[in-house]
Formats: C-alpha cells, structure tokens, sequence
C-alpha cells in the first residue's frame, strides 16, 4: 500500500465510478490526494467513493459543458479512462494542455499486435491497428494522437495500458453476468479455442497501486506503462473458478474463436475473441514496477471471485445480465451442438471403422 502522500496533489479523474477508476479514486484519497472526478453523474453499479471527493457534473464529449464544469481549475494530474478515439484525444491536447503537468491517457493492452510473437509482452512488443477490434484499433490511434502532441508541443504526456482489469461489480467473462447467471443456473456456457490460452487478470484494486504511483512523477512524462496482475489461467480456469465460486460445476463447451463473429456478429466480444483474448496474454511489469517499487499484487482471482459472487448477492438490481446478452450466449451454445450434429453424421460407419 502506498504512504501517506505529502505532496498533496490536485487530481482529476474523468471517469471516477467505473470498473477501474473507482479503485484508483479512492486510493488516491487514502494517500492524502485531493480528487476531483468528472462525469455524468450516473453511478449504475452502486460503486462507492469517499465522501471528500470533489464531484464535477458534465459531458467530456461536450466542449462546452466540459468548460463550465472544469471552469478555472488546474490539476497536477488529470487522468482520462474515457478517450477513446482521434477527434477525442485531439480536443483533450487543445483542452488540458494549459490545466494540468501530467496527462495520462488510459489506453488498452489489446493494442498490441496480434498474434504476438514472443512472451511476456511488455511496452516494447509492436503495436498495430486491429482489423477485428475497432475498439483496439481506435484506443492505438488515439495514442499516436497524444505521444505526436508530446513531441511537438511538450504535452506531458503518460500512456497506460491495462489488459483485462475488474472489480466486485465488473465479472470478467465475456458476457458480465449474464455469464455468471448462466453458469449459476447451471445451464451449458461457451468457452473460445479449446480452453487453453493463457489470460491474464488484474483486479482494480492492484491495478490503482501501479497508477497512483505515477501521480505526479515527472519522470513518468513521455513514458508508457503496462500495469497488470502476475495472476494467469487458462480460460477454462476462469470459467471453473466462478463456478466454484457460485458452488456449482461448471458445464463447459468449446468453441473455435474464428466462429464467434459468424454466429453473432453483432456481439461485441465476438470481435475480442479474434483480436484479443482468443490469444494468449502475458506481460512484463518490470518497468511499472521500477517507477513504483511498492506495487505487489495482493488479489488471486481465486480470492476474488468469492467476492465479486458475494457482492453479486448483494446487489441483485445492478449485476443482472441483459436479455440480449442472455440470448447470444444461448445462441452460441445451440450453434456449438448444431456443429457437433454435423461433425458426428459426417463420420463413418462403424462398420467401416472395423474393418
């Protein structure tokens, strides 16, 4: 955990209730940081933040509106989990490069090139726009967006970039909990590939130690930082580990990743299970933890998992599972066992097996 900060830094989250924000938050205010977040006031997975959190109302996507919200103020860092594209990470330069001395831009690990040729990965591995992912490829534009203005124009700029990160509230299998419901119900769910690549988890709550940390070091300006957990399973691990969590047995049926976007293309992780997680993830968090020695992941997913199911309980209105995420899931299992009806009457007679 980190100390007491006494340098007493002025930090704006603009995000500050979501699945990884809401644990750097409150970090930053267990350091002695004072936190401003900015959003839209909405609050739909009932995370808390600490009552001394100064909160500004607002649209970031509204130049406007983000003006008066911000009005005079100026930070020591600002950190964005929301940009996402060019025009966005465009108007962040134009907007905040006279507000803050250190901008650190929340990109994502599924940036880096698919299939990734050598393990572990770290901030070194090649990156490039991903053809099945718009979300990875927009995330990579945004950083050549950002590091050029760092170049030219000295914005003081920090690149971050997660890989699967989540919280109580936040169920990491595709699907939320709509997922987990199904597994509860005990009801068949689909696992991409044959359940054996590698993934790699980070609870927010390990995550925030690694980024709270950079808060404020000048010698984080220009740099980039994968900051993950050292937590890896295979996906049929992951899967098992909430069942057991849920106490039941976990009803597994694999299906080959290039498949997903042919029977729900309309799905967004149909997308990820081609760009991204259909492949193994392991990183290097040498440098992360050079610039802050004190970052030492405490959650095993196995941990974890007993709570995220316990707050699952808790709050039964905000961890339900969309109906339409309800049907692809469904979807997706009726197409595996339709494949394998296929796959058995195209086999040959027993006869001729003995002979």
């Amino acid at each position: 955990m980190l100390q007491q900060d006494a340098a007493n830094l002025r930090v704006l989250y603009i995000g500050g209730t979501g699945t990884i924000s809401a644990s750097c938050v409150r970090l930053s205010v267990e350091t002695g940081m004072r936190v401003s977040v900015l959003n839209r006031g909405r609050n739909t997975s009932d995370r808390t933040i600490p009552d001394t959190v100064e909160t500004l109302i607002g649209d970031v996507n509204d130049d406007a509106a983000l003006a008066v919200a911000i009005g005079d103020r100026s930070f020591d860092a600002v950190v964005n989990f929301l940009s996402y594209d060019v025009a966005d990470a465009r108007r962040m330069v134009s907007f905040f490069a006279s507000r803050t001395k250190q901008y650190l831009h929340i990109s994502s690990a599924s940036i880096y090139a698919k299939p990734v040729r050598q393990v572990p990965i770290s901030e070194s591995t090649p990156t490039a726009p991903n053809p099945h992912l718009e979300y990875a490829t927009a995330k990579w534009r945004a950083e050549q967006v950002l590091y050029d203005a760092h170049l030219s124009d000295g914005f003081p700029l920090t690149i971050v970039r997660p890989s699967q990160t989540y919280d109580d509230a936040n169920s990491p299998l595709p699907g939320g909990w709509a997922a987990v419901d199904r597994i509860a119900r005990g009801e068949e769910i689909a696992v991409h590939g044959d359940g054996t690549s590698l993934w790699t988890l980070t609870h927010a709550e390990d995550f925030a130690v690694g980024l709270v940390g950079l808060l404020g070091n000048p010698r984080a300006i220009g740099e980039t930082f994968n900051i993950t957990g050292s937590d890896v399973y295979t996906w049929d691990q992951i899967y098992t580990i909430i069942a057991e969590a849920l106490g039941v047995e976990a009803k597994l049926v694999h299906v080959a990743s290039e498949m997903y976007p042919l029977v729900a293309p309309e799905w967004f992780w149909s997308g990820e299970m081609v760009g991204d997680i259909g492949h193994s993830a392991v990183f290097d968090n040498t440098k992360i933890r050079t610039f802050v020695p004190g970052l030492a992941p405490r959650l095993t997913f196995h941990r974890a998992a007993v709570r995220m199911i316990a707050w699952r309980a808790a709050h039964p209105e905000s961890t339900k599972g969309g109906e339409a995420t309800y049907a692809v899931l469904a979807r997706i299992v009726d197409a595996y066992h339709a494949a394998k009806d296929v796959f058995v009457a195209c086999a040959p007679p027993a006869a001729d097996l003995a002979s």
